[in-house]
């Protein structure tokens, strides 16, 4: 129950904080964002690998650092911190968030930057958080928090800078509960499932064969 307690909490409050600072239109969000999951990887890093992300449990599972047991239950209680967030981030902000692409920008191009740059955040958290080689470093959640704030500066404007599937579906389904209506934003969210998770698995194939020749 540890665990996703802590995947409950930490996905909360990323979602909280990014959904404010985007309602509140705040210039450094991308900062907040990543500031905040640093904090809540420190927070969590030893109880449930403090991953806040189904991209990132997910490839966690494929490069053998999480045991397949616990990959439903990690996404559901993700999502469900993503949830609450939304309707917490309505009821402090008076209004709802969801993530979306920079006007005029091509789905193909939405997919790209979330494959990519979930590419980077999952291959970082890989290595500074799961590795042994790497084991009681006192840098990985600076490292993941950066490489989450750097994504959002990078890409914010094109795709979001999102990185994260329930990011995309707990707010969307936070304001399906509370007005029953996704406010059109369904037809886009599959954007947010299928490049982070695209990228994250690259990045569990990649992580496996970096292993093989170190």
């Amino acid at each position: 129950m540890a665990k996703y307690l802590t995947e409950f909490v930490g996905a909360f409050f990323l979602v909280l904080t990014v959904g404010l600072t985007a309602v509140q239109q705040v210039a450094l969000a991308p900062l907040a964002a990543g500031s905040v999951l640093m904090a809540m990887v420190y927070m969590g890093g030893h109880l449930s690998g403090a991953h806040y992300n189904p991209a990132v449990t997910v490839a966690a599972s494929m490069a053998g650092k999480l045991e397949r047991k616990y990959v439903g239950p990690y996404l559901l209680s993700q999502i469900a911190g993503a949830l609450t967030a939304g309707l917490a981030v309505r009821l402090l902000a008076g209004d709802f968030f969801v993530p979306a692409p920079g006007v005029g920008v091509p789905p193909a191009t939405v997919l790209l930057a979330e494959a990519l740059f979930t590419f980077a955040l999952v291959i970082v958290v890989l290595h500074v958080a799961t590795d042994s080689r790497t084991e009681g470093n006192s840098y990985y959640g600076l490292a993941i928090g950066f490489t989450v704030m750097v994504a959002g500066f990078a890409v914010g404007d094109v795709s979001g800078g999102v990185l994260n599937p329930s990011v995309a579906a707990g707010p969307m389904l936070a304001r399906l509960v509370a007005t029953g209506s996704t406010g059109g934003a369904l037809g886009g969210i599959w954007l947010y499932w299928v490049g982070p998770v695209a990228g994250g698995m690259l990045a569990a194939a990649a992580y496996r064969m970096q292993r093989q020749d170190g």
